[in-house]
């Protein structure tokens, strides 16, 4: 696979993971986000598998486009692989209930459409 192609899975694989964290808080409270551990562990598991989706997309297509904060991606997935005593909750509900929809919407125009003609 050429590294655009990467590129592209890599982008797809965060869009993906950004739209089920999205669908797991549908209809939600903080209330219900803070008490709810299994809920908590879905949310942190997709928000880490967007941090390494984005550490695999290049150096140069990550500068092409900076409207997207790479950095505070791939930094919020190292904090929740390495640090995650350190995690808190209140940060990471604003993070998936404000920034990780806004996500869907920049990643979207990046991602080619799949060509259904061509197996």
């Amino acid at each position: 696979m050429d590294p655009q192609e990467r590129n592209f899975a890599n982008l797809w694989d965060m869009r993906e993971a950004a739209r089920l964290a999205t669908k797991f808080l549908k209809g939600a409270t903080y209330a219900k986000f803070y008490t709810d551990e299994l809920l908590q562990s879905a949310v942190e598991w997709q928000l880490a598998i967007i941090g390494e989706a984005a550490r695999r997309v290049t150096p140069e297509f990550r500068q092409a486009h900076p409207e997207i904060d790479w950095q505070s991606i791939i930094g919020l997935r190292n904090i929740l692989i390495h640090e995650y005593g350190e995690v808190k909750l209140d940060r990471l509900w604003v993070i998936a209930t404000t920034r990780v929809p806004e996500l869907v919407g920049l990643l979207d125009p990046l991602i080619p459409p799949i060509d259904d003609e061509n197996p």
